[in-house]
């Protein structure tokens, strides 16, 4: 009976760097294939389903807004940094880099409908890369192990100048989805990574 092949070291870190990339380049042509029917076939129509804060109705646009972008340039602003923080987020697993997003947008989206500027529509991927970024950061701070230490200093050296866009500066720009964006990260990586205490064990015994 022979004993089945093992695989090279390597070949996990590949699977790894390969499914990174794969999500990473499924998230990007996406959001393009996106803009460019909303450009091309419906002139900016859907741009209508970004955040509009407390409107009745409208909570499930939270679903669809960091998705939709004003027009190309909006666009370009963001490919770039969130194809960046996406990999390096899905390098720890596709799974939970999924949840992580879902918790961004969830939370992220929920405050801004919640509490952003009324009479304002809020849309665009910047709730994800400030979410993301935040993400990073809290495993980090969470796990504190080498690996992930070095990966939130490294995505905080790459952006982290990006966090003075929580601040209400520009009334063009939804500085309510970048902050909140950034809170809903800090809570996916306490979710998805906070180490629990263990267990004590229980005895058997009566007392």
């Amino acid at each position: 009976m022979r004993a089945p092949p093992t695989r090279p070291p390597s070949a996990p870190r590949a699977t790894s760097l390969g499914r990174a990339a794969g999500i990473t380049a499924a998230l990007i042509a996406g959001l393009w294939v996106q803009e460019g029917t909303d450009q091309l076939v419906f002139q900016g129509q859907l741009d209508q389903f970004g955040i509009q804060p407390r409107a009745p109705g409208t909570f499930w646009y939270v679903l669809t807004a960091p998705f939709l972008h004003v027009d190309f340039g909006h666009l370009i602003a963001n490919t770039v940094p969130l194809a960046v923080l996406t990999f390096m987020s899905a390098l720890r697993g596709v799974a939970r880099f999924l949840a992580a997003l879902l918790l961004i947008v969830l939370i992220g989206g929920g405050l801004v409908w919640l509490l952003g500027r009324g009479g304002s529509v809020h849309l665009g991927a910047s709730e994800l890369v400030f979410g993301l970024l935040a993400y990073l950061l809290g495993v980090g701070w969470w796990e504190r192990t080498p690996l992930a230490i070095g990966v939130a200093v490294a995505a905080f050296l790459l952006y982290g100048g990006i966090l003075w866009g929580v601040l209400p500066a520009n009334p063009a720009v939804s500085w309510e989805a970048h902050l909140f964006g950034f809170v809903g990260g800090l809570i996916a990586a306490a979710i998805l990574h906070r180490k629990r205490p263990p267990a004590r064990p229980t005895s058997s015994f009566p007392r």
